[in-house]
């Protein structure tokens, strides 16, 4: 008995103690959960990517919900609750590839040179 238990414990020291395999040098690939892939679309791309997207790989936005948003939050530029607000665009605080709500809750103006800004950090 003292023998497999010496065994046993033998084997579970090297598990907790070997490096882990997975996180091996192992050649990289991109992972379709990550990054949009040009041959990945419609439901494969949906299912794969995490996100509803259109057939161009694309995240599918909500019309309504920008709608929604503007007319509760008139444009800065222009204080009009519909069309184009000049130097400005819709920014959703929490991304929607990180989760965030296509709704209006995570809708924010931003202007256009700070969005330039933040998707360089996205």
């Amino acid at each position: 008995m003292k023998l497999i238990f010496s065994i046993l414990s033998a084997l579970l020291v090297a598990v907790l103690l070997a490096p882990d395999f997975a996180s091996a040098k192992t050649p990289q690939r991109h992972s379709a959960t990550r990054h949009a892939h040009p041959h990945y679309s419609g439901a494969r791309s949906k299912a794969l990517l995490g996100v509803r997207r259109d057939a161009h790989g694309n995240i599918k936005r909500s019309t309504r919900a920008k709608d929604d948003f503007q007319k509760s939050h008139p444009c800065p530029a222009t204080g009009k609750t519909a069309g184009s607000c000049p130097g400005y665009i819709i920014d959703h605080v929490k991304p929607l590839k990180r989760g965030g709500a296509d709704s209006p809750g995570n809708m924010q103006w931003q202007t256009k040179k700070a969005a330039k800004l933040k998707d360089k950090t996205e």
